[in-house]
């Protein structure tokens, strides 16, 4: 089954609100008919980086079954971590970016490889606010996630 899944880290999706992240995803069924599933989510404050991170691995564990997936992003960290090999670096540096600094989120990324590994997944970076649709779909997510009015502190991310 092919999937797309638009994906956004909201902690700027609405200034005076919780932050959040969320996930789109759209899939044509055996009988082709088109499908959405939206995920979203609140959270106190935290790094873009972090919600982004989310919305991938929520929208990927959400799916039943082995799939090719198109993820949609507008963090070029996160896309870039996989297209450029980054994360192989760190696995091999033992979780480390430079001589000693530590790579944040290691609990997330680790999560979003396992994740990963049931599917066969392809990052594409979508420039944020330059009024391409695939871009104001993730941008719609941040405004739901951002809006939600169910919060979760930050530290309970892992117990899914």
């Amino acid at each position: 089954m092919y999937v797309k899944l638009f994906t956004d880290g909201a902690a700027r999706g609405n200034p005076d609100g919780p932050g959040g992240y969320g996930a789109i995803l759209e899939y044509v069924d055996k009988k082709g008919q088109l499908h959405t599933k939206e995920l979203s989510q609140g959270y106190e404050k935290t790094t873009n980086n972090r919600m982004e991170l989310l919305a991938v691995i929520v929208g990927l564990e959400n799916l039943n079954c082995s799939c090719e997936v198109d993820v949609f992003s507008d963090s070029k960290y996160v896309v870039d971590a996989f297209n450029q090999h980054w994360i192989d670096g760190w696995i091999k540096k033992g979780w480390k970016r430079g001589k000693n600094e530590p790579v944040k989120n290691v609990d997330l990324w680790k999560r979003l490889m396992e994740v990963k590994s049931k599917h066969q997944v392809t990052f594409n970076w979508v420039k944020g606010h330059d009024g391409h649709p695939q871009n104001e779909r993730c941008d719609e997510l941040a405004t739901t996630a951002a809006d939600g009015s169910f919060l979760l502190k930050d530290e309970g991310v892992n117990s899914h």
